[in-house]
């Protein structure tokens, strides 16, 4: 699930590029360097620096980090190629270009993540949703959608951190009623935050809790499904994990004992007990943890169908199965 570079460029002088319009005292450019930093090479300069600071999809950060800053959408920016940025524009992109260089994530830096074709609000209290979630996404709303046995389908996220799966199985499944969890308040507010903003408060409910300990004083009962994208990274691969997620991603969210399986054996230990006859669990687990997942599965004694569906690097990412 992770990959990134190692190598940091900190220091202003490769940002000089702006210089100019920034140390003059009214904040204006001379014509000339009007006609030379327009939005096209704002880009290209840009692309290049984090070329060569090892920032991964260079061209689409300097394209976020430049729409944020003119609050303009990305095709915008194709659109007025001849555009000069000036005063507190460029000195708020100056900013951001720096920090990403450092490896600070682009997401945090503009407060916007990309998921499922939602825009989500996310925080350094969150995890930056990834596309090897929109797999767990996938096969959530696949379930949901088959079943017909009763009018609403009652699903439980635990975990849920910026609420991407749960929103965007609410979204897409009309009769699913969804109970949100995560253990950390300022994660659920930023879950909140999202809810509200996709008008999905009357089907999506959040809760505090640690897994299913604050199910039963929240009022919660038997779910159709459980889904969870838990904390997986084992302690070795967590100090291995790149800069700009080992120093700006939450750790809880990310780090579990047991060579990355404590988290998801209290789910597969606890969950019978939430999931109704036929109920299905979906696990998102590390590229390399499938068949260890499986085997507790198994071992359960009551989950059925047990199997892993592969992402599109062909690794064993999803793991799903139903209650026997």
């Amino acid at each position: 699930m992770w990959s990134g570079p190692g190598g940091v460029v900190r220091g202003v002088d490769e940002l000089d590029y702006l210089g100019p319009q920034l140390k003059n005292p009214d904040m204006t450019a001379t014509a000339e360097q009007k006609e030379q930093w327009t939005v096209k090479r704002l880009l290209e300069w840009t692309t290049a620096h984090f070329g060569k600071a090892g920032v991964e999809q260079a061209r689409l950060c300097a394209e976020l980090l430049l729409s944020h800053v003119l609050e303009w959408q990305r095709i915008d920016l194709y659109v007025r190629f001849d555009f000069c940025p000036q005063g507190d524009a460029l000195s708020r992109f100056r900013e951001l270009v720096k920090r990403a260089a450092g490896h600070e994530p682009v997401a945090y830096l503009t407060g916007k993540a990309y998921f499922y074709s939602l825009e989500l609000a996310v925080t350094e209290a969150v995890l930056i949703p990834r596309p090897e979630t929109e797999l767990l996404a996938t096969e959530a709303i696949d379930f949901c959608r088959g079943q017909t046995l009763r009018p609403t389908v009652a699903v439980l996220d635990l975990c849920t951190g910026s609420g991407c799966v749960a929103i965007a199985l609410a979204q897409q499944v009309v009769e699913a009623e969804v109970t949100a969890v995560d253990i950390c308040a300022e994660a659920l507010a930023v879950a909140g935050q999202n809810v509200e903003a996709y008008e999905l408060g009357s089907r999506i409910s959040l809760v505090e809790s640690d897994l299913f300990e604050g199910l039963d004083g929240a009022g919660k009962g038997v779910f159709d499904l459980i889904v969870s994208n838990p904390p997986y990274i084992a302690p070795a691969v967590y100090e291995e994990l790149p800069v700009h997620i080992r120093e700006y991603e939450p750790q809880q969210a990310l780090l579990a004992e047991d060579n990355g399986l404590a988290v998801i054996g209290r789910i597969i230990e606890q969950a019978e007990r939430y999931l109704a006859d036929e109920g299905g669990l979906m696990l998102e687990v590390a590229y390399d943890q499938a068949e260890q997942v499986i085997a507790l599965a198994r071992e359960s004694g009551y989950l059925k169908e047990v199997k892993a569906v592969r992402d599109q690097l062909g690794h064993q990412r999803v793991v799903v199965a139903r209650k026997g």
